[in-house]
């Protein structure tokens, strides 16, 4: 009979499961939308019961789905995006809403660190910047701001490690995660306490659940979950990942060589090195799913998640040719408008900045000549420019690579792929499955299962490279002009910012 994987992939808006077999063939998948709360302008929340039921049914739809049953599924394992605060309370409640990645709140305390000289202090020990969205800022916010919430908060989790809490009754920090939330000394791979007391959140140290790796046995399935999503009382749960680690290992970076893009909700841009870089030129340094490895990264709430904002108060009314889809139409408007004769720019800050804390969307350069797909390219390029802003402080600090690995929403538009392979001037290469941070999990629950021995070996099997686009020269010099433009105009934007408080 074959055996089967599970991976759950949580993302800031949706939980996706996907069943795969042992070659990393997609055998099924099922999603559904999470509402996000936004009570105030850079508040954003989801309903933390909800999130967890949306995870089992989407468990229990894609066994559906696939005719599989329970018994053949030989482990599971849920990745999430990172950062963002997900507290359980000491009545064994959420202690509050989910808080997501996008938030930005907290905005105050990384600068406050900073300013203070507490950051310079700590930064060997962090390895990374602080970050609004981080489970440290949120921490002290709450302590400041809801006090009671803070002293009734028993389990600091991150999304991931929240849904495996729930399907297994233990608690557990895994690395990856609570290694980029500033809660943690990450040169030496512990919880410090003298660390959390010069933050102001001393208390935070017994919130702190014992750390786990992605592929280590994290529990099983509980009685309670086992009837929820339809796996069997006792399959094993790993200790899964954050998304950007288990879209790494699903493109196969398993090798310093390799560089990796993904381009979703946020611009995530990394490599993994057996040191961390701590010159300050790179904002992130976190520990991969690999031991041994650092995810040096980059990123910001740029990317994707832009558009689909774009898409969702700009062309809703907007009609589609019979036979097609909205995303063909919009690939179509951004083919028909040539870059060089396009001169408007977009600030993909919808959701947050990688030039400033309090930056916000903006299309510089309108006229009334313009139209929506004039404006559609323009958000096509301001997304690549982020990723470029981010990708030139990576490669200060290493060789460049033979290809850039890619993934996200954007790789299923061939336009915005080519496009990333013209204004980077490197090739783009792909892969065939489509759900990569559930693949990623897949291959940490293969390995925890003892199929394979570690993520290289799971990646021969179940990693299939498809498509690699090259960059055209021409266009590349045609978009480096653009690139200069755009970061001219979000330098002197700069300026203004402070004066848009949340």
């Amino acid at each position: 009979m074959a055996k089967y994987v599970i991976g759950l992939d949580n993302g800031g808006t949706s939980t996706k499961a996907a069943i795969f077999d042992l070659s990393g063939k997609e055998i099924a998948t099922a999603g559904k939308q999470t509402k996000v709360i936004t009570p105030k302008s850079g508040y954003t929340e989801r309903n933390m019961e909800e999130l967890w039921l949306a995870n089992c049914d989407c468990v229990k739809r894609a066994l559906l789905k696939a005719g599989i049953d329970g018994k053949d599924v030989l482990g599971i394992a849920v990745c999430g995006h990172g950062k963002g605060l997900y507290p359980w309370g000491k009545d064994d409640k959420p202690a509050y809403n989910g808080i997501i990645s996008t938030d930005s709140r907290a905005w105050k305390y990384p600068q406050k660190w900073v300013e203070s000289g507490v950051h310079r202090e700590l930064h060997d020990r962090l390895c990374q910047e602080f970050m609004a969205c981080q489970q440290v800022a949120l921490l002290a916010w709450f302590k400041d701001n809801h006090r009671e919430v803070y002293d009734n908060i028993k389990y600091v989790f991150s999304v991931k490690d929240y849904i495996r809490f729930r399907l297994t009754n233990e608690a557990y920090c895994e690395a990856t995660d609570i290694s980029g939330s500033g809660l943690m000394d990450v040169k030496n791979a512990r919880f410090d306490r003298e660390m959390l007391e010069k933050l102001g959140i001393g208390e935070a140290y017994d919130m702190l659940a014992p750390i786990k790796y992605s592929y280590d046995l994290c529990g099983k399935i509980t009685k309670e979950a086992s009837e929820l999503t339809g796996l069997l009382e006792g399959t094993p749960v790993a200790g899964g990942m954050f998304d950007i680690d288990a879209c790494a290992v699903a493109v196969d970076v398993t090798s310093t060589e390799e560089l990796c893009t993904i381009a979703g909700t946020w611009s995530i841009n990394e490599y993994i090195s057996k040191t961390p870089v701590m010159d300050g030129s790179i904002a992130m340094n976190s520990l991969f799913a690999m031991p041994g490895y650092y995810l040096v990264e980059e990123c910001s709430a740029t990317s994707s998640g832009n558009l689909e904002w774009f898409l969702e108060n700009c062309m809703e009314h907007e009609k589609i040719p019979e036979g097609g889809n909205l995303y063909a139409l919009i690939n179509e408007k951004v083919a028909s408008v040539k870059p060089e004769e396009s001169d408007v720019y977009f600030l993909p800050f919808l959701y947050g900045s990688n030039a400033h804390p309090l930056g916000k969307g903006a299309f510089i350069g309108l006229t009334t000549y313009h139209d929506k797909a004039h404006m559609l390219r323009a958000i096509y390029e301001g997304v690549v420019y982020s990723h470029k802003t981010h990708i030139e402080k990576l490669l200060s600090s290493r060789k460049p690579p033979e290809a850039i690995r890619m993934a996200g929403g954007a790789v299923n538009s061939k336009v915005w792929v080519q496009m990333f392979a013209d204004a980077l001037g490197f090739p783009i290469e792909t892969v065939d499955a489509k759900e990569l941070g559930a693949l990623g999990c897949g291959m940490a629950a293969a390995i925890a299962a003892g199929v394979y021995k570690d993520y290289k070996e799971a990646a021969k099997h179940m990693v299939h490279i498809s498509d690699r686009v090259e960059p055209n020269k021409e266009m590349t010099q045609i978009y480096q002009k653009k690139y200069e433009k755009y970061r001219a105009v979000s330098k002197a934007l700069d300026t203004v910012w402070g004066q848009f408080e949340v």
